[in-house]
């Protein structure tokens, strides 16, 4: 199974939806909120030259975004 990590803050909608989206699917996810933890911030920021939230880390593979049709190509899931 692949190692998934939500980065986050707790006011952003996109992170609700996209966490919602990820349970209803069964996955699993480690979510990490940036807002809290400046290393995590650091990491996302430098793996994605963003500063945005919601990121997705799927295996090391950063998607920026709620992008359900990615998500779901990445994990091998139906929409």
């Amino acid at each position: 199974m692949a190692r998934i990590r939500l980065f986050t803050t707790p006011i952003c909608p996109y992170c609700f939806s996209l966490k919602r989206f990820l349970q209803e699917k069964g996955i699993e996810v480690e979510e990490i909120d940036v807002s809290e933890n400046e290393i995590a911030l650091e990491e996302m920021i430098k793996e994605t030259e963003q500063t945005t939230v919601p990121v997705l880390d799927i295996d090391g593979e950063f998607l920026v975004g709620f992008d359900r049709k990615k998500i779901c190509e990445i994990l091998k899931i139906e929409d």
